[in-house]
């Protein structure tokens, strides 16, 4: 099993789980020939696709899905309160919901609900029958059931958006200052390292940092505070950004 990330922040999201002969995509928010690009930097194309998994329905999360499906046609599983919020409807060759499972291929995929400002937005837990992956971005608040669905795994990607004191002082306007800091928004860096810190993150091959806004936060910022949260070996932390994503990793 391993992962990859296309790119990560606010102008566009794309992560990449394989195992065996299946190719998995969590959301597709750069253009088609932008996802193209991408995806062979990463040495795959968009023809080995098995499906597009969809969070919700913020253009950085689905602005290729529709064409990307179309093209190569790759089937698109997401929940139904996504597919009403999506400006360009796609065809679903399934719907999920909060706490369902699907089997695709050699990968299951759990759906974790979460508290974001989107009409029905989920995150996802994989696996391969020996190992899981989680991806958990784009949430403003967390309680026990979430923290459940997310113990016992081998690597996670998680988002740490935003540094109060940057969002603060930044140039947002004060609305989305709410926003984003709100129940319902992104994790701050010391939510996210809090929510790591309720996991047994001591067992993760790799813990990867997401979704870092490119005003708000700064890579060194929120490594510290994870190393300073878990005591843990900063050069053991792993940042995908905007720009270059991240590499394959293997879970072994």
């Amino acid at each position: 099993m391993r992962f990859a990330v296309l790119g990560s922040g606010s102008q566009g999201n794309g992560t990449l789980i394989a195992s065996g002969n299946t190719l998995l995509l969590v959301d597709c928010g750069f253009s088609l020939r932008e996802t193209e690009r991408r995806l062979a930097l990463l040495g795959v194309s968009a023809a080995q696709l098995s499906a597009v998994l969809v969070t919700h329905e913020h253009a950085d999360h689905v602005h290729g899905v529709g064409l990307l499906s179309r093209r190569y046609n790759v089937p698109v599983y997401l929940s139904r309160g996504t597919l009403r919020g999506m400006r360009k409807p796609v065809e679903a060759a399934g719907f999920l919901a909060a706490n369902d499972t699907l089997q695709l291929g050699d990968l299951s995929v759990t759906a974790v609900g979460v508290t974001h400002d989107a009409l029905e937005p989920l995150q996802y837990v994989f696996g391969d029958g020996s190992r899981r992956f989680g991806v958990l971005t784009d949430l403003g608040s967390y309680d026990a059931a979430l923290l459940s669905s997310y113990q016992g795994l081998d690597a996670l990607l998680i988002e740490a958006n935003h540094c109060r004191d940057l969002l603060g002082r930044g140039p947002y306007p004060m609305f989305l200052k709410q926003r984003v800091g709100g129940d319902y928004g992104h994790l701050n860096n010391h939510q996210a390292a809090r929510l790591v810190s309720e996991l047994d993150w001591q067992n993760l091959q790799h813990l990867v940092l997401a979704h870092l806004s490119s005003k708000n936060n700064q890579p060194q910022l929120a490594r510290q505070c994870f190393v300073d949260t878990l005591g843990c070996d900063p050069d053991w932390l792993q940042v995908a950004n905007q720009d270059s994503g991240l590499d394959w990793r293997e879970i072994a």
